[in-house]
C-alpha cells in the first residue's frame, strides 16, 4: 500500500512546528481538490485511543512551493498542527467531506510522539553508533548487548603498501571502522571528528556545571562519565567515544609530523564479521598526504581546546602534534592521496586549500593566548587567513573534499580577534539565510540542489550550519515560531523532518528510529553478527540519483531522482552507513538538546 502522508516518523518536540505534507496523488479518490479534504489529530495510547486533539485543513503546496515537486512527480498539500503540545503518542488521520457519505476516512498514519525526549533518545543512539564501529577492541556485551564481538583487526603490528617502498611495522591500533567496510581513514575520520567535537565545545559552554537533573543527565551523556539507554545498556560519552577515535589519529602521524592516510585490507572485504576478516587477509597502511596532515592538524588543534580542563597532557599532546602536521604540510603543500581502491576507498581530493583554511584556522584561535609553538605564531598565520577568507567562501555545509565551513566556524567561535570573528559570523550567517531561502523553494523544504550519494549526510551538514549560527544570532519568538524571516531552529529541524520520515520514500533513515527505518543498509558488521537488527542509531546515505550500483541489481521503487533509494544489502550508493554522515546529524542532536 502506497503511504500518502509524508510526515517525521519518530516525532515532534512539543514547542516545535508540527507540519506535515500529503501527496494528493495516492489519497484513495483521485482527483480530490484541497478543500474537500481535511484532517484530524488522533491521541492514542492506554485509555485514550480515537480522542480527537486537533482538525485542520490542508493548504496547496509546502513552504513557498507550489507543491508540484519535480524530482517526485507528487502534488503536495500542506497541513499544520503546531498547536499540539500536550507530549503523548499520536496519529494522522486524512478525511474527505462527502455531501452523501458525510466523511470518510482515508489513511491513517502509524503513531508517532509528541515529547522532548526523542530528540534526545536518538543522540543516544548516534554516540553509541560510534562505540559499534570501534575496530580493535572486543564490545563486551554490557555495552553492546546482542551486538557484542570479539576483538579482531588489531592493526598494532601491520606492514605498510607495497606503493609506498617502505619497510617495518606500524601501530595503528583502534579508530572507528569508516563505514560499511572495514577501512579507516583520516580524511572520513577528520571531518566526522570536527563535528563532534563542535559539539563538545558548544555543549560546554551550555551546560557548564548543570546540576539541574535533565541537563546533568545530558551533560554526561555528551562530557562526562556516559548513559545509560532505555534497554539497560551502559555506553560512553560523546567526549570520550570521540578520544578513541583521537587516539588512532596520533597512532597514524609518522615521526616526521606526516599523517598516514589510511589503513586498508588487500582486497575489498565480504559481507563476513571483522574476525574472519582477519583470517582471509593482511591489512596495510597506506599512503601519507597533504591533505590527510592538513585534516589531522585541524582536528587536533580543536582537540586541545575540548579536553584542555579535564586532560592538559593529552590536550597538550594534540597541540604540539598538530603544529608538527601543520609544519609538514608547509613544507610540502601537495603530496598526492594514493590512488589505490583495491580493498577501501580512495577519499581523492586535487586541492589542499581549504584544509590549510581549516588547518589554520584551528590553530590560530590557540595560539592568540599561547605566543609561540615549535616557532609557529599567530602572527604568522594571520596574513594567510585573510587571504583564504578572500578564496574559500563558506559552502553551505562541510564534506570530506570540501572543509573550508570549519575554518570559517572556528573564526567565529574564537573571541581575541574581534575583526575575524565578526567577518566570520557575518558570512556565515550569509551562507545560513542562503540555506533557508533554497528550502522555502523546495518542496520538501531541504536544500539540495541535487541528490547525491550521502545526501542525507549533506542534509545533516547543512542543518549543522544552521545549529552553530543559531548559537550567536538571536531570534524573536514570533519569528522562530512558524519559519517567518531566519528562523534557524524551524528551519534546522525542517531538515531533520526529511531524515526522520519526511521524505518522498517515506522512510526514517536511521537504523532502529521507527517502523520505517532501513532494515538491510550497505554495511558489514551487520550482516556478519547473527543479529536480525542492524545495528541501531546509524544514517544511510539516502536518495542518490547518480545510482552508481545499477551492475548490483537494485529495485529503485521509481525512476524519478527523488525515488532513488531502496532498502537492500546491494545498495552500497544509496544504503551504506558512513560515520561523515552520522557525525553532523549527531552533532545537531546534540546543539539541538543543548
Amino acid at each position: 500500500m502506497k503511504i500518502p502522508v509524508r510526515y517525521n516518523h519518530v516525532g515532534y518536540a512539543p514547542e516545535s512546528a508540527k507540519i506535515f505534507f500529503v501527496n494528493a496523488k495516492e489519497l484513495s479518490y483521485g482527483g480530490l481538490a484541497v478543500d474537500a479534504c481535511f484532517f484530524r489529530i488522533m491521541k492514542v495510547g492506554r485509555g485514550v485511543d480515537g480522542v480527537q486533539v486537533y482538525k485542520g485543513r490542508f493548504r496547496d503546496g509546502t513552504f513557498e512551493h507550489g507543491g508540484a515537486c519535480g524530482y517526485s512527480g507528487e502534488l503536495l498539500w500542506s497541513g499544520d498542527f503546531s498547536t499540539v503540545r500536550e507530549p503523548g503518542d499520536y496519529t494522522i488521520q486524512i478525511w474527505r467531506e462527502d455531501r452523501i457519505e458525510k466523511e470518510i476516512l482515508l489513511f491513517e498514519t502509524a503513531p508517532f510522539t509528541i515529547s522532548d525526549g526523542w530528540i534526545y533518545r536518538q543522540l543516544l543512539a548516534n554516540i553509541k553508533s560510534f562505540y559499534y564501529q570501534r575496530s580493535g577492541v572486543e564490545l563486551l556485551p554490557e555495552f553492546a548487548g546482542k551486538w557484542a564481538r570479539p576483538m579482531a583487526h588489531r592493526d598494532d603490528a601491520i606492514g605498510f603498501h607495497p606503493s609506498m617502498q617502505r619497510e617495518g611495522m606500524w601501530n595503528a591500533h583502534g579508530g572507528w571502522y569508516d563505514a560499511g567496510d572495514y577501512g579507516k581513514y583520516i580524511v572520513n575520520g577528520g571531518v566526522s571528528v570536527a563535528a563532534l567535537l563542535l559539539a563538545c565545545e558548544l555543549a560546554e559552554e551550555s551546560l557548564g556545571a548543570e546540576t539541574e537533573p535533565c541537563r546533568n543527565q545530558l551533560r554526561e551523556a555528551l562530557l562526562g562519565g556516559g548513559a545509560e539507554t532505555g534497554d539497560g545498556l551502559k555506553q560512553y560519552s560523546l567526549k570520550d567515544e570521540v578520544r578513541f577515535e583521537l587516539e588512532f589519529f596520533l597512532r597514524m602521524q609518522d615521526e616526521d609530523g606526516g599523517v598516514f592516510f589510511k589503513v586498508t585490507p588487500e582486497h575489498w572485504d565480504g559481507f563476513i564479521s571483522p574476525k574472519e576478516s582477519d583470517s582471509l587477509q593482511k591489512r596495510m597502511i597506506l599512503g601519507k598526504s597533504t591533505t590527510s596532515t592538513l585534516n589531522f592538524a585541524g582536528v587536533m588543534a580543536a582537540a586541545y581546546r575540548v579536553y584542555r580542563g579535564s586532560d592538559a597532557a593529552f590536550a597538550e599532546r594534540c597541540l604540539q602534534s598538530a603544529v608538527s602536521a601543520y609544519r609538514w604540510a608547509v613544507a610540502r603543500p601537495f603530496v598526492d592521496w594514493p590512488h589505490n581502491t583495491e580493498g577501501s576507498g580512495g577519499y581523492g581530493d586535487e586541492h589542499a586549500e581549504d584544509e590549510f583554511f581549516w588547518a589554520r584556522a584551528m590553530l590560530y584561535r590557540e595560539l592568540q593566548t599561547r605566543g609561540s609553538i615549535g616557532g609557529l605564531t599567530a602572527a604568522e598565520l594571520r596574513p594567510q587567513l585573510l587571504e583564504d577568507m578572500e578564496k574559500l567562501p563558506p559552502k553551505f555545509g562541510v564534506d570530506w573534499r570540501d572543509t573550508q565551513n570549519l575554518g570559517w566556524i572556528g573564526l567565529a567561535l574564537q573571541d581575541q580577534d574581534d575583526e575575524l570573528r565578526n567577518s566570520a559570523r557575518h558570512t556565515l550567517e550569509k551562507t545560513a539565510a542562503d540555506i533557508i531561502e533554497a528550502q522555502k523553494h523546495d518542496a520538501y523544504g531541504i536544500s539540495l540542489s541535487k541528490f547525491i550519494w550521502g545526501s542525507n549526510g549533506e542534509i545533516a551538514n547543512h542543518a549543522l550550519t544552521l545549529a552553530v549560527v543559531k548559537r550567536w544570532k538571536k531570534e524573536d519568538d514570533a519569528s522562530c515560531s512558524h519559519g517567518n524571516g531566519l528562523s534557524l531552529d524551524f528551519w534546522c529541524r525542517e531538515l531533520l523532518n526529511f531524515i526522520y520520515g519526511r521524505n518522498p520514500v517515506d522512510v526514517s533513515f536511521v537504523t532502529g528510529s521507527a517502523w520505517s527505518s532501513p532494515k538491510f543498509p550497505h554495511h558489514r558488521l551487520s550482516h556478519s553478527d547473527g543479529v536480525t537488527e542492524p545495528i541501531p542509531g546509524l544514517l544511510v546515505g539516502g536518495i542518490n540519483c547518480d545510482r552508481q550500483d545499477m551492475h548490483r541489481a537494485p529495485h529503485y521503487p521509481g525512476e524519478l531522482a527523488g525515488f532513488s533509494y531502496t532498502d537492500e544489502q546491494c545498495s552500497f550508493a544509496s544504503n551504506e552507513t558512513a560515520i561523515n554522515w552520522n557525525a553532523p546529524l549527531t552533532a545537531v542532536l546534540a546543539l539541538l538538546c543543548c
